[in-house]
């Protein structure tokens, strides 16, 4: 089989994708896949990763820590469909392990539906909606599951003045408290996230939140346990034994994520009752946002003890491509259930067919196929 793993894109969590790659690149199966590095440059070219195939030909040992978007630069649709044609593979499924905007987004995913390939992960509904958190929010309200207190802002100059922002700000202020977590609404990796603690604080972090979207998300701060779970399936989808994470810094921000600075405590420290608690509206969650794959389910936990709040679990976010560095929660959880990296790939890879059967059985050209109705 010819297993195609994209990294890098055009986002902020370009580096991020490049390490996630190395680490699936090298863990994949040679006996079952045809490993083919496939990098999208900062600038949005797409490239044969020659570094990469050429490391891979000596053994995974030889990869760089981090893969490089870098090489003779290729056609995206020819790329994907290359093998097949030629006869030289079995069926091509791609592993787009990008990360944030152009990538995560459903862009890429739109792409791979175009061109009827088989793809790991969620699809471009599902996306779509888990990369805006603004949109997310709306629809994990709608399906009943809890979230902490949060406004939506527009903002499209990062240039604009205290006074300009002056009214805004003291709305967030007065609606939400202090302190406040300041985001741009379609990013991860804690990526242009501020920790406000006072109002000119707030319109520092509008400014730089704006740089990366236009759209921002403005949450409260709770006072809760940082919890994720791991889930992975299509129609029925399992979800990991929890994880639990204790910031080193002011709050889990890029550095805690990417240079081992939290703690990670494997599984949570919880009662069997709050981690079926947990798995079930991971599970809940998951299907409310359509997702399809995998995805990593985030949970702020307020459980009344130690100085903290008693509102129980509130969903923060879904990330439909979590990542796959060696000190990633994702696979960490996986395998403490019981599910080593090598075999959660197997496992991506087969839902990725699996639901690509699925839509192929339900796509039809001809309007006749799906109505007994004829024009009069």
């Amino acid at each position: 089989m010819r297993l195609v793993v994209l990294f890098g894109g055009r986002s902020a969590e370009h580096d991020v994708s490049c390490v996630s790659a190395r680490h699936v690149v090298a863990a994949a199966d040679p006996e079952k896949y045809l490993v083919e590095p496939v990098g999208i440059t900062r600038e949005g070219r797409w490239v044969q990763a020659a570094a990469a195939l050429e490391a891979l030909g000596t053994g995974p040992e030889a990869l760089p820590e981090q893969l490089s978007a870098a090489g003779p630069e290729i056609q995206p649709l020819p790329a994907l469909v290359a093998g097949d044609e030629a006869g030289t593979a079995g069926p091509t499924v791609v592993l787009p392990i990008l990360h944030g905007p152009m990538g995560e987004d459903g862009t890429v995913q739109g792409l791979l539906e175009l061109a009827r390939v088989p793809y790991a992960g969620a699809g471009v509904l599902a996306s779509a909606l888990c990369m805006d958190k603004t949109a997310a929010n709306t629809m994990l309200a709608a399906a009943g599951i809890a979230h902490t207190r949060w406004r939506s802002v527009t903002l499209d100059d990062p240039a604009a003045s205290d006074s300009e922002l002056a009214t805004q700000v003291e709305a967030l202020v007065e609606d939400l408290g202090l302190p406040v977590f300041v985001k741009p609404a379609s990013m991860g990796s804690s990526v242009g996230i501020t920790r406000a603690t006072t109002r000119q604080q707030v319109a520092d972090g509008l400014r730089l939140a704006c740089r990366y979207d236009s759209s921002i998300i403005v949450e409260e701060e709770a006072r809760a346990r940082e919890i994720e779970v791991a889930v992975l399936g299509n129609d029925e989808p399992e979800a990991s034994l929890p994880g639990e994470i204790v910031p080193g810094a002011e709050f889990y921000d890029y550095a805690d994520k990417y240079q081992d600075g939290a703690e990670l405590l494997i599984p949570a420290p919880l009662d069997d009752d709050e981690i079926a608690a947990c798995q079930s509206l991971a599970v809940d969650a998951y299907r409310a946002l359509r997702v399809e794959g995998l995805a990593r389910v985030d949970f702020l936990y307020e459980d009344g003890r130690e100085g903290r709040g008693d509102r129980g679990w509130m969903v923060s976010e879904l990330n439909t491509m979590p990542g796959f560095t060696p000190i990633s929660m994702y696979p960490k959880l996986w395998a403490a259930t019981g599910l080593p990296y090598s075999r959660l790939i197997d496992r991506l890879v087969e839902l990725a067919l699996e639901r690509h059967a699925r839509r192929e059985h339900h796509t039809h050209t001809d309007p006749a196929a799906s109505s007994d109705r004829r024009p009069s």
